[in-house]
């Protein structure tokens, strides 16, 4: 019987196999590199809205504080878009005539509401609390970015699981002072600006972050000194980070709070994270945390 098949397809198959394997990778790695893309994120995309609101004229230059227009951050699980009413406490008196303002105007005028397109939309089966997130030590702009410096709205962080978890994983890094939540130029402590921190004791029911007090100047002299050895429970080294001899050294206290000076941000995060009350990563075991 006359042989079917040349002898060099026993070659032809293995090499066949070998780029079907290598297609099957190489399309695996385009998709996922694709699901992470600024196509499907939306990063650095600028929506076209019914009104150019720039964040950086009414932040950086005129000083509104975020809460003024999202009334709702630190008791909501949405921070809220701005009624009419809130941009006509201003316009109504100033650019009452400027042509870019008509939809306000018209909104204000029929009762109608503005359509914002949103630009961090999350899915509906995800579940973000601003509340919560704001009340212990996360700032607008570690979700958000510098706010204060786009003149329109974009998203810089993808705000994928991915990324939610590794913050969650590490939130030393991301945390701060409450009295720095809508500062967007916090940077955190360092060896150039070091911060000083103080914990009292605070009566049940009241918040968790009400317990700290934080400044960027160093407390005024007095005549004792204090014993700044890291708090009972405190382990830096559960987080892999080491407080240095000189988060810890002894300082010159004002009377009533004995404060600490932290030189890095891990070693700041993980004392506002024992004050704080924020649970480890193994104790967020249910997903109903974030799905619903």
């Amino acid at each position: 019987m006359p042989q079917i098949f040349d002898r060099s397809s026993n070659a032809l198959a293995r090499m066949s196999l070998i780029l079907t394997g290598l297609l099957i990778i190489a399309l695996g790695l385009t998709l996922d590199a694709l699901q992470r893309s600024p196509w499907v994120t939306r990063q650095g995309e600028r929506a076209d809205q019914p009104v150019p609101f720039s964040h950086k004229h009414h932040v950086q230059g005129l000083g509104l504080q975020c809460q003024y227009c999202h009334t709702s951050v630190e008791e909501s699980s949405y921070a809220g878009i701005p009624p009419t009413h809130t941009c006509m406490n201003c316009h109504s008196q100033i650019w009452t005539d400027a042509q870019i303002l008509d939809p306000v105007r018209h909104s204000w005028e029929t009762g109608q509401s503005i359509t914002w397109t949103r630009v961090h939309d999350l899915p509906d089966f995800v579940f973000f609390n601003h509340e919560i997130h704001v009340n212990k030590g996360i700032g607008c702009s570690s979700c958000h970015g510098r706010v204060d410096e786009m003149p329109i709205m974009y998203a810089q962080n993808s705000l994928q699981m991915e990324w939610c978890l590794n913050c969650h994983r590490n939130p030393a890094k991301n945390l701060r002072p409450t009295s720095e939540i809508y500062n967007m130029a916090w940077t955190g402590a360092s060896e150039l600006h070091p911060v000083w921190c103080a914990a009292e004791t605070v009566s049940d029911g009241t918040p968790t972050s009400e317990s700290v007090t934080c400044t960027e100047k160093q407390p005024a002299p007095s005549v004792q000194m204090a014993d700044l050895s890291p708090p009972a429970g405190l382990h830096a080294q559960t987080m892999g980070t080491a407080l240095s001899s000189e988060d810890t050294a002894p300082l010159l206290l004002p009377a009533g709070l004995h404060y600490t000076k932290f030189t890095s941000q891990d070693a700041l995060g993980l004392f506002l994270i024992q004050h704080y009350k924020i649970r480890p990563p193994r104790e967020l075991t249910s997903c109903e945390v974030c799905h619903r």
